[in-house]
């Protein structure tokens, strides 16, 4: 790989975590009520994925600006999704808008339809019992294949 590449994937990935912090923010907002222990999971995924708290700031203050971007990788992809139902989730209220839109993000992501009403409700119950992206993984395999 040359470094014109390297640098691809990079400005790729940047791209990719920037669309996911907008992601998140909308599915915390969503219900009309962006809590602070909503605000703290945010920060965890930003510091995650090495988005300042300063970044995230301007992509909360101009959501327009950062444009849809579907990771490349299933692995991402899933932990993506995961981390959506986890903020839906968060708060203990999941609200009917909250459960749609984790739906169209995972139609978006490219899960199969038939599945992702299974695969979103698995992925929650491995949050209630404390489980990992991975472990989750492991156990939504069937439904994301």
């Amino acid at each position: 790989m040359n470094f014109k590449e390297l640098l691809g994937l990079v400005s790729q990935g940047k791209a990719t975590a920037k669309s996911h912090m907008k992601n998140l923010i909308e599915m915390a907002a969503v219900d009309g009520n962006f809590d602070s222990v909503e605000y703290d999971l945010l920060k965890s995924i930003a510091k995650r994925n090495n988005i300042s708290e300063s970044q995230l700031n301007k992509i909360k203050q101009n959501p327009d600006r950062v444009v849809f971007d579907v990771p490349k990788d299933p692995t991402e992809k899933f932990h993506q999704l995961y981390d959506l139902v986890h903020m839906m989730s968060i708060d203990k209220d999941i609200h009917a808008e909250e459960q749609r839109l984790s739906q169209i993000f995972a139609v978006k992501f490219g899960y199969n339809r038939e599945y992702i009403k299974e695969l979103i409700e698995t992925i929650q119950g491995n949050i209630e019992n404390g489980q990992s992206h991975v472990e989750a993984m492991k156990r939504a395999a069937r439904l994301i294949a």
